[in-house]
């Protein structure tokens, strides 16, 4: 994993550089959000029977750039472009024009390696919905499947998934490294204003379950 700023750092950056419009929240009545977390974030069966994904971890992939995510219960098929830090030093993140396209963060491991990767996307734009519209409607157990440029898919299960505050993020909890391949997916979401935007982040964790 590339050197970089530390993981709470890296909070503040993807929670206001993922920050989203809601143009026509009357018309598509915001996201959905998980009313509570679904599974358990930490990874442990204690808290929530069933949450982490059963079995060993498949063999680990080497490095190779993610490519396009496809998550077929919410209906994503989208790119994957690649963010980094900008000069000044924040994260950045994919045009907010381009309503389906999601990042991978190239500070992180790519998908399949070992360690935590991290994608962000757009909830909504001007336009409406975007990318990671249906984050929040997500269901422990469902597929995040990532194609990657050596022709290699990654699968995940879900885990679990949770609106997470920005005042308060829990960056080191999200963003912790795994000795085995895991992977995190961001976008806005939580309360809503005008003024202020979303104010938190749905976040789904995965782990790798299988690999093509």
């Amino acid at each position: 994993m590339r050197r970089g700023p530390r993981w709470s750092t890296l909070a503040v950056v993807l929670l206001i550089g993922v920050s989203l419009i809601r143009q026509g929240a009357g018309e598509f009545g915001g996201p959905p959000q998980p009313a509570s977390a679904v599974g358990d974030p930490s990874g442990s069966t204690a808290a929530g029977a069933g949450a982490w994904p059963k079995g060993p971890a498949p063999e680990p992939l080497s490095r190779s750039r993610p490519e396009r995510i496809t998550i077929p219960s919410i209906d994503v098929d989208a790119p994957v472009g690649k963010v980094g830090l900008g000069a000044d030093g924040w994260i950045d993140v994919p045009p907010l024009a381009d309503n389906n396209l999601a990042a991978w963060y190239d500070g992180s491991v790519t998908p399949g390696e070992p360690g935590t990767s991290v994608l962000v996307g757009h909830v909504d734009n001007e336009a409406g919905p975007a990318v990671f519209y249906g984050l929040g409607a997500l269901d422990k157990g469902r597929r995040i499947e990532i194609r990657r440029a050596d022709g290699r898919t990654a699968v995940f299960s879900v885990y679990a998934v949770e609106v997470v505050s920005k005042a308060d993020f829990p960056a080191e909890r999200v963003y912790a490294n795994s000795a085995e391949p895991e992977l995190r997916v961001l976008t806005c979401g939580g309360g809503f204003s005008r003024k202020a935007g979303y104010d938190g982040n749905v976040v789904a964790y995965a782990r790798l379950t299988s690999r093509g």
